[in-house]
């Protein structure tokens, strides 16, 4: 409950101010003034045992994806109450148009690595190996997610716009000196720094944003916007190649600019917070005391190694199909197949009953809402590595890799789709952008090592890809026993709803 008691002093009312400020530091810890408060709560969602570490009960249903009526109090003190939550009209779903084009130009973009690492060994930096060219896309997945922490703090304090606009300048200008690079540092300068920096910027923008304009139709809004990043992925890679030979790399890289550029103008004018930007000083623990929850370390863990693997077959795909025979043209559409597939979860999540939602009609029981985000994230994660184990690892014909790419991209798009709602089931509301950094940040190690690891078993085993694949695969499965393990910290064996 939230102390209703108004201190009649101002020496009292500063006293609870700063508790309240150490409060707000340590919301977890033994020491929090108002520890009572924050105990470990049986469930954040009451039709789930999920056990959360959290604010008082009133916070934990104001942070819950749920379809109830929202609390009509405010989770804390000078927050807003859920009941204020647009969840709908004009200005809100115009907030989610800009999100999806944030999402279309960053992690859309992304989602092409693999068109750039055949085109690159085969042109530009022939001379090098598979592993030394696969640092520049690891180097766009790690600087894509390793901004979260900071970008995170920057939300808080300053809202959207400034932090969006720096990213949309430095990912437009990255890829134009992409298109006049013919070095191999110049290429990790432009397209895997500074382009995959902005492209970061960018992305946790539209991530942070929508929490604050809807609340029962939250996952709905992720969903869609979710999507735009699978649509990115499915035109980026046949535009790039289609491109290249008819207009040249360098006029191709300028046109995917421009493309981006365009859609960003879109995302600068309509992406905005509904909230006051509050500044708070930046504290090192507030990063760090998330991993002494058991629950959230688990969930940590268990993300860096699927993330080992998760980009593997996006980086790689089009080479082995090629060694085995594929044609180039046919090669070209697998990429789009395996984003086109990806797509398919973000909808599942954006089909929630009792929402005027069309894709609630098309597609009326989600997986997710239904049947729980960790289940449904342990469901994916063991199908996605029994696909790499089962399906690509013996694949040598065209059907069976083309088979394993829409199976692989319509598991392993639950993965960033889910993986923030996973974060806010076992989250204080006042703490998510901060804990998704952080775990993002962890992850971000993981996107920048695994594809150069690959690239060595492939350079070490002749050109084989066996190496590769059971590397992929067992990265991933242990991902999905670490999330078994976060499960299990929360609920037992027990077959609940979490």
């Amino acid at each position: 409950m939230v102390d209703s008691h108004v201190p009649s002093s101002t020496s009292s009312t500063v006293e609870a101010e700063k508790m309240d400020v150490a409060a707000d530091r340590m919301p977890y810890s033994d020491d929090n003034p108002r520890r009572h408060s924050l105990e470990r709560l049986e469930s954040q969602n009451k039709e789930t045992l999920a056990n959360i570490f959290a604010e008082p009960a009133v916070a934990a249903e104001a942070d819950l994806e749920k379809n109830d009526l929202a609390p009509k109090q405010p989770a804390f003190p000078g927050a807003s109450a859920p009941s204020d939550f647009p969840d709908g009209g004009f200005e809100a779903w115009l907030v989610v148009l800009g999100a999806w084009c944030c999402l279309f130009c960053s992690f859309g973009w992304i989602n092409c690595i693999g068109v750039f690492q055949q085109y690159y060994q085969t042109h530009q930096l022939a001379e090098y190996s598979s592993s030394t060219v696969a640092w520049i896309p690891s180097m766009e997945v790690f600087m894509m997610f390793m901004g979260g922490p900071a970008f995170g703090k920057i939300f808080d304090s300053y809202g959207p716009r400034y932090m969006l606009l720096g990213g949309s300048i430095a990912h437009v200008f990255g890829l134009m000196m992409a298109s006049l690079s013919t070095q191999y540092y110049q290429f990790i300068l432009a397209q895997g720094i500074c382009s995959a920096l902005g492209a970061s910027a960018v992305f946790y923008s539209a991530n942070s944003v929508l929490p604050t304009w809807f609340f029962k139709k939250r996952a709905t809004a992720f969903g869609i916007t979710a999507s735009g990043s699978s649509l990115g992925g499915v035109i980026f890679p046949i535009m790039v190649t289609k491109l290249i030979p008819q207009i040249g790399f360098a006029w191709t890289m300028r046109t995917a600019a421009f493309t981006i550029l365009g859609m960003l103008i879109i995302a600068n004018l309509t992406v905005k917070s509904r909230l006051k930007p509050s500044p708070r000083p930046v504290a090192l623990m507030d990063f760090i005391t998330p991993l002494k929850e058991p629950t959230y370390a688990l969930l940590a863990a268990g993300s860096f190694f699927f993330f080992f693997g998760t980009f593997i077959p996006f980086n790689f795909i089009i080479m082995q199909a090629l060694e085995y025979g594929m044609s180039p043209d046919l090669a070209t559409y697998l990429l789009p197949i395996l984003n086109a597939t990806r797509s398919v979860p973000s909808l599942l999540l954006a089909a929630i009953p009792n929402t005027p939602s069309i894709f609630g009609r098309i597609l009326p029981g989600i997986f997710a809402d239904r049947y729980g985000r960790f289940n449904t994230m342990i469901s994916t994660c063991i199908f996605s590595a029994a696909m790499v184990l089962a399906l690509w690892l013996p694949s040598r014909g065209n059907i069976p890799i083309i088979i394993f790419g829409a199976l692989y991209g319509f598991s392993s798009g639950a993965f960033v789709s889910l993986l923030p709602s996973l974060v806010a089931q076992i989250s204080d509301v006042r703490q998510i952008g901060v804990r998704n950094g952080t775990l993002f940040l962890i992850v971000s190690f993981a996107g920048l090592t695994g594809n150069p690891i690959a690239g060595a078993l492939v350079a070490r085993t002749g050109g084989a890809f066996t190496g590769l694949q059971v590397f992929c695969g067992l990265a991933m499965a242990v991902g999905s026993a670490l999330y078994a393990g976060s499960r299990w910290v929360q609920v037992g064996w027990k077959m609940k709803v979490i």
